[in-house]
């Protein structure tokens, strides 16, 4: 908005001032300019001060208009200027005031004259731009009822959406995601459905709907869902997902993700990660989306499916990244699969533990003391495909933090035994182990020093935990 002040007043009022001035005093300067009474060049002079003086006269209340407005967005604090539309309307009155003004008073026009044929111009005119007209007034209503605002995200009849850049005394300019502008009459607007997604004091709320098989446990997809829109939420904080079976279809059950967001814009940035979320954690769980007239049914029961699922697991974690498909194969043979309930200590800090676990399924909160009651602060929340305990496994030392289970869950478990003989086949695995965990120390670290928690002693380096493995597993 253009920057107002008192000073802009004083130049159109001065030259009103002076136009009506000389107006009212024309005769008296016409004798002075020595102009004969009645002649061309006095009428010409009266006519031209009374023109002068009523725009002028016009041009100032213009000016106090803006000053007016200006101050205005001033106190109610307004993030976006005025529209234009409103104001300009104001501004055509007031001219058009003046025009009549100087029609009756300057050339002694008879009104009567002035407003018939005033009305015919409006009567043909108004039938041939009639639309016009409609959006004129629409923008108009809307201008005074302010459903929207410059900067605002909207979304129109036909499903036009974009940004509002400009109202205009017959359009709304939209500019879509994608870059391109959109006009809008503000008629189609005004007489239709309109949504706006800015309203800072409800955030909006997006849906990614989810077909799954409707044979699958329903509790189980729930949580399955929940914890992998939670998963997004690291890189996208307070979507506050939600997870509701809206119906059945085609032998489908279709699952509706729900997330918050405060910005529009931020919508296809947080459906990609809710949406790519959800997908890595079925592919990680050897489920897939259900397609209409298909059975896609995947039976937990089923030994070779379940060992795929297993599988799958364990290649999309780092710390099994460098064993082969035989090895992998071997570790997957030996999988315990444990089942928890929410609130249920998984692992208790300062506990002795020979054995990791992966998380399959569920949500686990990581807190530093021996128990979640005592702890200061929750350090870590694991969602599946995460692995804790590998400090226990691979050195034989301690446990170091109390894992709870934040919603019911299911882990597998490795012992050591079970890694045994892989390392003594090939022990350089070791050093791949190694490095893995210190640069897990360094990222536990990091979070202590973020949560203010009580740090842990600092971290082992990599020669110095390769030299505990290879000394809790004898391979010397």
């Amino acid at each position: 908005m253009r920057e107002a002040n008192g000073r802009m007043l004083v130049g159109p009022l001065l030259l009103s001032a002076a136009g009506l001035l000389c107006y009212a005093f024309a005769q008296p300067i016409a004798a002075w300019l020595r102009l004969a009474p009645g002649s061309g060049a006095a009428a010409v002079l009266e006519q031209l001060t009374g023109i002068a003086g009523w725009l002028a006269l016009a041009w100032s209340c213009a000016r106090l208009l803006d000053l007016l407005l200006h101050r205005a967005a001033i106190v109610s604090r307004r993030s976006a200027p005025y529209p234009r539309l409103l104001a300009d309307l104001l501004r055509v009155l007031l001219f058009a005031g003046a025009v009549v003004a100087v029609l009756l008073w300057v050339f002694h026009r008879p009104a009567t004259g002035l407003i018939a044929t005033s009305s015919v111009v409006i009567a043909v005119a108004g039938f041939a731009l009639r639309n016009i007209i409609a959006d004129l007034f629409s923008g108009i209503a809307l201008g005074i009822e302010h459903p929207y605002r410059i900067g605002d995200w909207i979304e129109t009849a036909g499903g036009s959406i974009g940004r509002v850049m400009e109202i205009n005394w017959r359009a709304t300019r939209l500019q879509a995601r994608n870059g391109s502008v959109v006009v809008v009459p503000n008629g189609l607007i005004a007489g239709s459905r309109l949504v706006n997604y800015s309203n800072t004091q409800t955030p909006h709320r997006a849906a990614l709907r989810v077909p799954l098989d409707a044979a699958l446990p329903t509790e189980r997809m729930v949580r399955i869902l929940q914890v992998a829109a939670l998963a997004a939420e690291r890189a996208h904080p307070r979507l506050a997902p939600d997870v509701v079976l809206q119906e059945y279809e085609a032998g489908a059950a279709i699952y509706v993700v729900r997330f918050h967001m405060t910005d529009y814009e931020q919508e296809i940035a947080r459906r990609d990660a809710v949406a790519r979320s959800v997908l890595q954690a079925l592919h990680r769980l050897g489920l897939g989306l259900a397609r209409p007239g298909q059975d896609v049914r995947l039976s937990r029961a089923d030994p070779v499916q379940a060992g795929r699922r297993r599988e799958a697991l364990l290649r999309h974690i780092d710390l099994f990244r460098a064993f082969d498909a035989e090895e992998c194969a071997q570790l997957v043979g030996h999988l315990r699969e444990r089942a928890f309930a929410t609130h249920d200590v998984i692992v208790r800090a300062g506990d002795a533990g020979d054995s990791l676990y992966v998380l399959a399924e569920g949500m686990l909160d990581v807190h530093g003391g021996p128990s979640a009651e005592v702890a200061a602060a929750r350090l870590d929340r694991l969602l599946p495909g995460d692995v804790f305990g590998e400090m226990s496994l691979l050195t034989g030392q301690p446990r170091s933090a109390t894992v709870v289970a934040a919603t019911d869950c299911v882990v597998y478990e490795i012992r050591k035994q079970h890694l045994d003989p892989l390392l003594e086949r090939r022990p350089e695995l070791a050093e791949h182990l190694a490095t893995i965990m210190a640069d897990r120390q360094l990222r536990n670290a990091e979070r202590r020093r973020l949560l203010d928690a009580p740090p842990e002693a600092a971290p082992a380096t990599r020669e110095d935990l390769l030299r505990r493995v290879r000394a809790f597993f004898n391979l010397f």
